[in-house]
């Protein structure tokens, strides 16, 4: 009996950089990279401009790869009204462009995506970035951290749907946590 594979998007959604990332999971497999990189929209100035552009790449990259499943970062709340608007539009477009494929786009907080790749909901993005080619088959693109974001949305969502990231064990600390899931161990 062969194992089924999944294709998962991840995305970390942004009005000028908006990064993507496509992972193979087969069974109890580690998941594998199949391609990540950013949109760049800032070579427009009009922002609808800029939404067209997220959304007919989407389309174009889902195409291509394919995926079986789909999951975007939820915006986190700043201080500035005017660039959470346009953060909440460009991932609106990017969840359209995805459920206009007829895939349902599953939507994690930057805390849930930060634990199921650390342990930690309270990780930097640089430790998140460090602990991915611990967890994951292939190169990782380390020069757009928007990519490194959407492959740990991928990566969640991946935890998420194996029912990894709903266990009521919690760890006091990290060497806790590492002694129960070996196979997350970062080697320095």
């Amino acid at each position: 009996m062969t194992e089924k594979q999944k294709i998962i998007l991840g995305i970390d959604p942004g009005s000028n950089l908006l990064g993507y990332a496509f992972i193979q999971v087969i069974g109890k497999k580690k998941p594998k990279i199949i391609s990540m990189g950013a949109l760049d929209m800032r070579k427009y100035d009009n922002h609808s401009q800029k939404l067209a552009h997220i959304f007919k790449e989407l389309q174009k990259l889902i195409k291509i790869y394919e995926p079986t499943d789909a999951a975007i970062e939820a915006p986190f709340f700043g201080k500035n009204v005017q660039s959470m608007l346009k953060l909440g539009r460009a991932q609106g477009v990017a969840m359209v462009a995805v459920s206009e494929t007829g895939l349902e786009v599953e939507e994690y907080s930057p805390k849930t995506v930060k634990r199921a790749v650390t342990g930690n909901g309270n990780a930097s993005k640089e430790q998140v970035a460090r602990m991915l080619p611990h967890i994951m088959e292939g190169k990782i693109d380390t020069k757009s951290e928007d990519a490194t974001d959407a492959l740990g949305v991928a990566f969640c969502h991946h935890i998420q749907i194996q029912g990894l990231g709903t266990g009521k064990k919690k760890h006091k600390d990290w060497s806790s946590f590492l002694k129960d899931n070996p196979g997350r161990k970062a080697k320095l």
